[in-house]
């Protein structure tokens, strides 16, 4: 098969993007199917570090074609600050990056919007990145007032259709404000018009039909590499309703998302920490509040690159991840970060969940379920050693090989790559 998708297996911030860079340059395409600029991705490459959240990660290698598909959220200005900050390092951007003209595009009222609704009740706030992703997502499926890159190319239209959707907005933030219009936002659909179309006469060249590119790709042997935004357990589908995502973080939006039928996937990896974080409101059964945690957090860097969020830590969750394999097809694991548990006498590894005095072995279908779970630990020693040099397997500590076998048994998966460190050279390859 021509495709292979990297996806995260827990909360997201799996350090997927360490592994598309490790694979990009075997194929032609890279494809980001879902999510937003609230997907941040911290590559280091050539002795650099690049924190990036909506462009592909391959676009950091010219010779692969970098594509952000129809079921990406786009916000201009942040795309065109990411192209920037690239060329500005001396890495080339041009025919090696397109961008879907049905992608939908992300206004300021968006941003504005999720403020007002995140803000205005505590019991309704999510814990989203701010960044108006949820709003766009919702205007796409409402159908009224979505707007869409390719309309950004076409000035008349763009005009007469934010003056329908600006006066709606408006009526409609007041509406969230509740009589606190104080620091409400108010937006006027001709400044915002000509604001946009300046963007888009900057993102012209990158504009394109990015279904019918990939089909011409496929048609012609080109191997695509998919890379999902934000985690499986963030999938609005299947994830952890409602504190999830607005897209279908799972292989199963690759389809909708690029325009590219799900059996040309040949070879789906699962990427997991060896620990767990999450980032916003929702359960976390295997939540360390304790100077664990803490620890975990610090050597591990745990705050968010889009937000600068701390974010929440826990052990391993292998209930989670079991789940979230099997929805995703994953044919393999990838154990990320191992090198951040060094130092600690013991590991725990979560393998079941107590609820209501059950032992349950499945991930609860709703959260509502999950906030009742108490975890069942597994303990195994840790080691003391730095592993961030280790090349091969049988340089790691023996108890650390022991908790990265642990882990692929729990999963059910091979486990075919450990990282021990940021770096493309921090790397052991078992597969």
């Amino acid at each position: 098969m021509p495709a292979t998708c990297v996806v995260g297996l827990q909360w997201g911030d799996e350090a997927k993007g360490k592994i598309v860079d490790l694979l990009s340059a075997d194929h032609d395409f890279v494809v980001r199917y879902n999510g937003g600029a609230n997907a941040g991705h911290t590559i280091v490459w050539g002795g650099r570090t690049f924190k990036l959240s909506l462009l592909p990660t391959g676009v950091l290698k010219p010779s692969v074609k970098s594509v952000i598909g129809n079921g990406v959220v786009v916000y201009p200005p942040r795309f065109l600050e990411e192209v920037d900050q690239l060329v500005a390092a001396g890495i080339p951007v041009g025919d090696n990056l397109v961008v879907s003209n049905h992608a939908h595009v992300i206004f300021p009222y968006h941003m504005e919007e999720e403020r007002l609704v995140e803000t205005a009740e505590t019991r309704g706030a999510i814990g989203t990145t701010g960044r108006g992703i949820g709003p766009c997502y919702q205007d796409k499926v409402g159908r009224r007032f979505g707007v869409r890159v390719g309309e950004l190319l076409r000035p008349d239209h763009l005009r007469e259709r934010l003056r329908y959707v600006v006066p709606y907005k408006n009526r409609l933030m007041t509406a969230y404000a509740n009589g606190h219009t104080d620091t409400l936002k108010r937006f006027d659909a001709d400044q915002l018009t000509d604001e946009y179309l300046r963007y888009a006469e900057r993102m012209k060249p990158f504009v394109t039909d990015t279904a019918r590119l990939l089909h011409d790709g496929l048609h012609a042997g080109k191997k695509i590499l998919f890379e999902a935004a934000q985690g499986s357990l963030l999938d609005v589908d299947h994830g952890t309703y409602p504190y999830v995502t607005s897209s279908s973080s799972l292989p199963s939006g690759v389809w909708t998302g690029s325009g590219v039928p799900a059996r040309n996937l040949g070879r789906i990896i699962g990427v997991v920490k060896a620990y767990t974080t999450r980032v916003g409101r929702g359960p976390f059964p295997t939540e360390l509040n304790d100077d664990t945690g803490e620890r975990i957090r610090k050597v591990g860097r745990e705050y968010g690159t889009v937000t600068g969020r701390p974010r929440r830590v826990g052990w391993f969750d292998a209930v989670a991840v079991r789940y979230t394999a099997t929805l995703a097809g994953a044919d393999e694991i990838t154990v990320m970060l191992l090198d951040v548990l060094s130092g600690h006498p013991e590991l725990k590894l979560c393998t079941a969940y107590r609820y209501d005095g059950e032992t349950r072995a499945h991930f609860p279908s709703d959260s509502f379920e999950l906030e009742r779970c108490e975890p069942v630990f597994e303990t195994l020693p840790g080691w003391s050693e730095d592993i961030s040099m280790c090349r091969k397997l049988t340089d790691l500590p023996a108890a650390a090989r022991r908790y990265v076998d642990r882990i692929g048994e729990l999963a059910g998966l091979p486990v075919s790559v450990v990282s021990v460190g940021p770096d493309r050279d921090q790397t052991i390859h078992l597969k």
